[in-house]
């Protein structure tokens, strides 16, 4: 049995466990199962970006006329535009894969490892031991329990990616952060869209106006019906009916596609690591337990990433793999914080929040509530967005901002702001202090700020 001083599952953002275990001469264990770097690069933000690009300029073409401007889209190579995202995705995997097999002080296991007992782990029938083991063996999506669900060639975030040609009808079953974003790829490509949303609201965790927002703007380009929960799927490769319940009234509802693709969720791959045989547990989900500093209920095991179901994005997983590795060689301990944790929804219109909603602000706090449209400061006014805003909460007591929310154009680049103040203290004064440019759109973030209201 081979010993290593550390063994690391999962090559997403683990890597930089792998990177800073090997600068300190450590023999290190990668396992994983594949694609090699994890989901972001192989089926998650990288190709789905690589795919949303193409699908905003679409549409800013499809909506030039109210600037006046009258354009026509002669045609939309789908092919091309998914090829373009494979081979990008290939190159950044192979890219990955010369690294670690150039990696002297690394031994590379490819395979789904299981724990045979406490520190011990078999990989294709070889077995290991580790000193530290750190566990970021990721998600996958979540299967609903549909009827005749298995029965049927559908789709999810993974399976969508090999597509050749654009389907001409497409169910999508959920409503969150995946199925705003291939919603809006495939509808801007040309396909017929209808969302299927179990519950009352897209994206259920934002602002409820910012939620209502986006329904809004998202039904000019396609279908969408909210508390319809799919119930049974049926039919062949020509044809398929899913059946939708209305949760309101309980009458059901039929609706004819030709593809279907599953956004319903992500669940843990914990189930996969057998992690009783080394004394470890899982909550009512299936996520991996951890405390603040991300030390799992065994000495020197640690766990993080889409795994233990914090928060679900590669920018909060490669901050936790950071806490994780200080944690196993630091000298004093520093806790995982997650008030600050942005995240972004490349929709058309685009989201970005970080920190609180309102709703979650007021349990603990006195609170300040400030919005500004965009059509408020002068950039906005010249892009004729007269429905997108930006909500700013703050503490009334310090002032400090406990929460931001944005919908609209370059949403996730203008909340930067935020977050880096959000990050060093959280006071709305440096922003204040701060000179921004006119005409520009960051004005937007003063603009909310200086509408505060109790």
């Amino acid at each position: 049995m081979k010993n290593y001083d550390v063994i690391v599952i999962g090559s997403g953002s683990a890597m930089s466990v792998v990177n800073g275990a090997m600068s300190h001469d450590m023999d290190v264990a990668l396992v994983d199962k594949g694609p090699l770097g994890g989901t972001c690069l192989n089926l998650g933000c990288i190709p789905s970006k690589m795919l949303i690009y193409p699908a905003d300029r679409i549409v800013d073409i499809q909506e030039a006329e109210k600037f006046g401007i009258k354009a026509e889209i002669k045609d939309i190579d789908f092919k091309a535009i998914m090829d373009r995202m494979r081979k990008n995705v290939s190159e950044g995997n192979n890219h990955m894969r010369a690294g670690v097999e150039y990696a002297e002080d690394l031994n590379f296991y490819e395979g789904t490892g299981r724990f045979i007992g406490d520190y011990t782990m078999e990989v294709n029938g070889e077995e290991m031991k580790g000193d530290k083991i750190f566990i970021a063996s990721g998600a996958r999506p979540l299967i609903p329990p549909i009827k005749g669900i298995d029965q049927v060639d559908y789709l999810t975030n993974e399976e969508v990616l090999s597509l050749e040609e654009r389907p001409d009808r497409m169910i999508i079953i959920g409503g969150g952060y995946i199925a705003a974003e291939y919603s809006h790829f495939f509808s801007a490509m040309g396909t017929d869209v209808t969302i299927l949303q179990r519950a009352d609201r897209l994206i259920p965790n934002s602002e409820p106006k910012i939620s209502e927002l986006l329904k809004n703007e998202m039904e000019k380009r396609m279908k969408i019906v909210l508390n319809a929960e799919a119930i049974e799927v049926k039919g062949d490769e020509e044809e398929y009916v899913v059946v939708a319940k209305d949760l309101t009234t309980g009458q059901e509802t039929e609706f004819t596609t030709d593809k279907i693709m599953i956004a319903a969720g992500r669940r843990s791959n914990a189930d996969m690591l057998d992690l009783e045989k080394t004394g470890l547990k899982t909550d009512d989900k299936g996520f991996i337990s951890v405390n603040e500093y991300l030390e799992t209920e065994k000495e020197n095991i640690w766990a993080f990433g889409d795994v233990i179901g914090k928060h679900m994005f590669r920018h909060t997983a490669n901050r936790e793999a950071n806490i994780a590795w200080h944690n196993a060689i630091g000298e004093e301990k520093v806790k995982m914080e997650y008030g600050a944790m942005p995240n972004a929804v490349f929709s058309h219109p685009q989201i970005a929040s970080v920190g609180m909603t309102e709703e979650e602000s007021k349990r603990g706090h006195l609170v300040l509530i400030g919005e500004a449209g965009y059509s408020d400061v002068a950039k906005g006014q010249a892009m004729l967005e007269d429905e997108c805003f930006a909500k700013a909460i703050v503490d009334k007591n310090n002032m400090q901002i406990l929460g931001f929310h944005i919908i609209g154009p370059y949403a996730p680049i203008l909340i930067q702001e935020v977050i880096d103040t959000m990050a060093t203290g959280g006071s709305i004064h440096p922003i204040a202090r701060g000179m921004h440019i006119h005409p520009a759109l960051p004005e937007l973030i003063l603009s909310a700020l200086g509408n505060l209201r109790d």
